[in-house]
């Protein structure tokens, strides 16, 4: 019979492929809210009457969100995917 304890081994170039995905998954993440929130932004701005303040106003307030539910959430995230609670 098949033995799978080997699952659990972390060889360097695994931890350094879990490195590049963790870091290129932020990347993405980073990507997502800048550019929704800059088009969110543009669109309250020039096709609504918000206006520029109302615009910027509802942008910070979407962005921390986004921040809070995309980016935080993720970093805090260990590198390890056989850590409970991953």
């Amino acid at each position: 019979m098949e033995d799978r304890s080997h699952f659990g081994d972390q060889t360097p170039e695994i931890v350094a492929h879990e490195r590049t995905y963790h870091a290129f998954s932020i990347l993405v993440r980073w990507s997502m809210l800048v550019i929704g929130n800059g088009i969110f932004w543009l669109t309250l701005w020039f096709a609504s009457p918000a206006g520029f303040l109302g615009a910027t106003a509802a942008a910070i307030a979407t962005f921390v969100l986004g921040y809070v539910v995309l980016v935080r959430h993720e970093e805090k995230q260990p590198l390890n995917l056989w850590v409970e609670g991953r």
